[in-house]
């Protein structure tokens, strides 16, 4: 499994049920979407590969010594060439247990994942991957765009090409923009896994049927419709299932979408039927939701195995 796109270091307050201002305690993690989705699928033995880039500083250090730790391929995660580029991006967040957990990005006036160049990618890997993972973030500004479209056309459309919709309107002029740029990019995969919000920008489709509708119309092989505590929604041509929430104890839901993408990732490479998929994918992300941070939150199997094997009031 190959993952594109954003990464860089989650501070973390110690204290939760109050606002930064009044935190004195923080813990730093890896963070970023695609750069989780791939230490959640090399959590479940799937071997896995990040292209990204990091600031010339030492939490880009940290970012490449931590990928690799967490059983990561930090090969094409690199510095920037030149000197006095934008640092290695920063979020923190306020932890308002169950559902209320503000982020607040520091990648100003750009970050680093943003300048990856068409002409730097490992386009041999990224058409050999049995699994590519790109994010809608990294189509928000150039030369990243353009990047993500380099890296389709080498591929193809070939399975398992998937994009996490990952709608973050920060990082968008407005959403009209982020719907022309999804709408292209879903033309050049075959999986597509995204919320109710994110559906909503990227097919114009809020209800959860209508939006997999909408998605597979684009020619999609598999649409992944996130409702958070009414569950998910998995659709193909063929078949559609529903599979309903687990019950658990929320500190943190930062992590529970890209903890979801990396056992669906594991998943599909097992060649597991649909509901299996989806339901393994779901407890993946219901365990992280129950901790902390996002990174090193990442589930084993056997611990997600275990999950879907409690009776149904021991996880809560």
């Amino acid at each position: 499994m190959l993952a594109l796109g954003r990464t860089g270091v989650d501070v973390y307050p110690l204290e939760h049920g109050v606002g930064l201002e009044e935190v004195a305690t923080f813990r730093k993690f890896l963070g970023g979407s695609a750069t989780n989705v791939a230490v959640a699928a090399a959590r479940h033995g799937r071997r896995t590969a990040l292209v990204s880039r990091v600031g010339r500083d030492p939490f880009g250090r940290y970012v490449r010594r931590e990928t690799a730790r967490l059983g990561v391929d930090a090969t094409h995660v690199t510095p920037l060439t030149a000197p006095g580029g934008p640092p290695t991006p920063v979020t923190f967040c306020e932890v308002f247990p169950p559902d209320d957990f503000p982020l607040y990005f520091y990648r100003y006036p750009t970050a680093p994942d943003l300048l990856i160049e068409p002409d730097e990618l490992p386009l041999d890997e990224i058409r050999g991957a049995r699994v590519y993972w790109a994010t809608g973030t990294g189509l928000s500004a150039e030369p990243s765009r353009a990047a993500h479209f380099a890296a389709w056309r080498a591929r193809g459309r070939r399975p398992h090409t998937v994009l996490d919709l990952d709608y973050r309107p920060m990082f968008w002029s407005r959403p009209e923009e982020a719907a022309h740029w999804l709408g292209r990019a879903l033309e050049q995969v075959t999986v597509a896994v995204g919320n109710r919000e994110e559906c909503e920008v990227a097919v114009g489709e809020k209800d959860p049927h209508r939006a997999a509708d909408a998605l597979l119309d684009r020619g999609l092989a598999l649409a992944v419709v996130k409702q958070g505590p009414d569950g998910v929604l998995a659709a193909t041509r063929g078949e559609r299932i529903e599979v309903a929430p687990f019950p658990v104890r929320v500190v943190n839901g930062l992590g529970a979408g890209d903890a979801f993408g990396g056992a669906l990732v594991h998943g599909l490479l097992a060649g597991w039927r649909l509901r299996r998929v989806i339901a393994f994918a779901n407890a993946a992300g219901a365990l992280v939701a129950g901790r902390l941070e996002c990174s090193t939150a990442m589930p084993t199997t056997e611990e997600v195995e275990d999950l879907l094997n409690s009776p149904p009031d021991a996880a809560s």
